[in-house]
């Protein structure tokens, strides 16, 4: 599972924002009226400290009339005022379009996510991923809503009021740049820092997010083996290392923090003493010095937000760079150009001729390997043809590859060399939805969603209609959906785990079934039903098979009875196919595999 950085290589700030730029192009003018209203309540917070150098140079003094003093003060109000409603505006125009660019990032990435291909699934954490389409897509709403426009705007709030400063006094406002170098030279030093620290952080949170998910769906293993405790302490082992991360992460920005305020707050003391003596030798006015004063507050604020502001951006850096990880992941299983319309042909059984569903299905020299073993094969040159209506069951000891074979029949995987034909066109000729209409599969490890059991059921079915519903239902014997306590609209619960085995695994079944696709893939699908129930499954399951090209593998004596035929797959490789009676006779490594098989008890010998 990929935990650790993902970038490849360094991305600069410029590059990074900079494909952002598509995303933001929709809601540009109005992000842009929202920086034009910051920068508007910026310009009149400094307006207010020259008229106040204004009100000390010429309306404070002996004699002068009352209403000066009352325009001064109305002049001061209305500015306030005006600040306020700016203020306002700009979070009215940033909000609602920051909020639908998050909307659209977060989609957009859900449905890469959907068309990757299953191999990339296996590589990364369910927790990274979820944290990447979470709290950095938040994080990026927050800071293009606030953190952009204001860093922005305090920059240029920063370098008017020096303009301010200097025409007040050129002596002092030289003396407030000079206090500007150190905080130029710790913020190189900080942004390098704080880039690496923010990446690892969100990294380490992902990471935590995968051991919460995976302690909770294991929580009855947990618990059965007794092992809350040791899950815990590996919880808190990474919960303190992202504990220390942040704190080193709050470390890094405190320090920065700490110059920036500290340099300006000890510049204007500095400043204070030099303007004093400016006055006393009358280089300077009394009212020039407070409009110096009132300004230096007024950008007390933007100095001391400058840091936390740049350092929201370069979180931000890291969160889109986690983002666009995933994004540009390339989706290796794809639709061709130009695809091949699926031809339906009829033939090869008796069954097949009274449907015009069934496909015929051949693998030519087909071997797949893992892209991070490409060495180590897992099938190889693999020949074996089902004809349309055909059920072929398929056998092998663990780890031979059936499962690796069944899930190259829907191009979940991609083989890496031969073929695989569908009515004997190339499945990578095809459209991948058709390939996807016309295949359905059921796993063994039974996956439901947190829906009702109808949603289910009717997950692929061309025709979501009630007598879909319980015709799937009552081939997977999946009767106890009655009981439950709104029936088959109950909700199931995350992954189906308020079931049991048993029920899940049919419930899968009759979602492969409902989906009534022109070859059937169904991998150990009975695995977890009692001798019983399998055998009713087992009956319906010959009846409504007759009409659909099936590859079955098979765990079970019982299973391989339900087949036309059997291939037996042997260390990757397809050995012999023949009628069960046929194998039993002239193989016997068919007959050390079935032999293998656990028979059930029968009640006799239980009692």
């Amino acid at each position: 599972m990929k935990t650790e950085s993902r970038t490849a290589e360094t991305t600069t700030l410029f590059g990074t924002l900079k494909r952002l730029g598509p995303f933001v192009k929709p809601y540009s003018w109005r992000l842009f009226g929202g920086f034009l209203a910051a920068l508007a309540a910026g310009i009149v917070a400094l307006a207010i400290p020259q008229v106040m150098g204004e009100l000390v140079n010429n309306v404070l003094h002996p004699g002068t009339p009352t209403s000066a003093l009352l325009w001064v003060t109305a002049i001061v109000a209305v500015l306030g005022a005006l600040e306020a409603f700016f203020i306002y505006l700009r979070r009215v125009f940033v909000i609602t379009p920051a909020s639908l660019l998050e909307a659209e990032m977060r989609i957009g990435l859900f449905k890469h996510l959907q068309q990757l291909p299953v191999s990339f699934h296996d590589k990364w954490a369910s927790g990274q991923l979820l944290s990447r389409s979470m709290a950095d897509l938040s994080h990026t709403r927050r800071w293009l809503a606030f953190g952009a426009i204001m860093f922005v705007v305090s920059t240029v709030t920063i370098i008017v009021g020096l303009g301010v400063m200097f025409s007040s006094s050129w002596i002092l406002g030289v003396l407030y740049l000079l206090g500007a170098i150190p905080v130029v030279i710790r913020s190189f030093y900080f942004r390098n820092r704080f880039r690496v620290v923010s990446r690892l952080s969100q990294d380490q949170a992902g990471d935590l997010a995968t051991n919460v998910e995976e302690s909770v769906q294991g929580i009855r293993v947990l618990k059965a083996f007794g092992r809350g405790q040791e899950a815990l302490d590996g919880f808190e082992t990474r919960a303190q290392t992202l504990r220390e991360t942040e704190i080193s992460k709050a470390k890094t920005l405190g320090a920065f923090l700490a110059v920036i305020v500290s340099v300006p707050e000890i510049v204007l003391a500095l400043g204070l003493i030099l303007g004093t003596w400016l006055v006393v030798h009358q280089q300077l006015t009394v009212g020039g010095l407070v409009a110096f004063f009132a300004t230096a507050a007024v950008l007390a604020r933007p100095v001391e937000s400058v840091g936390m502001l740049l350092g929201m951006t370069f979180a931000t850096k890291t969160a889109l760079d986690r983002y666009f990880d995933v994004r540009d992941s390339v989706n290796t299983i794809t639709s061709p150009a130009q695809p091949k319309p699926f031809p339906d042909v009829d033939g090869g059984t008796p069954a097949a001729a009274s449907s015009s569903k069934s496909a015929s299905l051949e693998l030519q020299n087909v071997s797949f390997a893992f892209a991070d073993a490409p060495d180590a094969p897992i099938l190889k040159d693999v020949n074996l043809a089902v004809r349309p209506g055909e059920t072929m069951a398929l056998v092998g000891v663990t780890g031979s590859g059936k499962s690796a074979l069944c899930e190259l029949v829907p191009r979940l995987y991609d083989v890496t060399g031969g073929r695989i034909l569908l009515n004997g066109v190339d499945l990578r000729e095809l459209d991948l939805e058709t390939v996807r209409s016309r295949v359905s599969i059921a796993f063994e490890d039974s996956i439901l969603f947190s829906s009702t059991v109808r949603d289910n059921v009717l997950l692929g079915a061309p025709e979501r209609t009630e007598a879909a519903l319980k015709e799937a239902l009552a081939v997977a014997e999946a009767d106890f959906v009655n009981e439950l306590p709104e029936g088959v609209n109950t909700m199931i619960g995350e992954q189906g785990l308020s079931l049991s085995g048993g029920q899940r695994q049919r419930l899968s079944l009759a979602r492969a079934i409902a989906a009534k696709p022109s070859v059937l893939v169904l991998d150990d699908p009975l695995s977890a039903l009692d001798v019983r129930t399998e055998e009713k499954v087992t009956e319906n399951l010959r009846v409504a098979l007759q009409r659909t090209t099936t590859l079955i593998v098979a765990h079970r004596p019982s299973t391989v009875v339900l087949a036309d035929r059997v291939a037996l797959l042997k260390d990757g490789t397809i050995v012999d196919v023949g009628t069960h009676a046929e194998m039993l006779a002239r193989n016997a490594d068919y007959r050390d595999v079935i032999s293998s098989f656990e028979q059930a008890p029968t009640v006799e010998e239980v009692l």
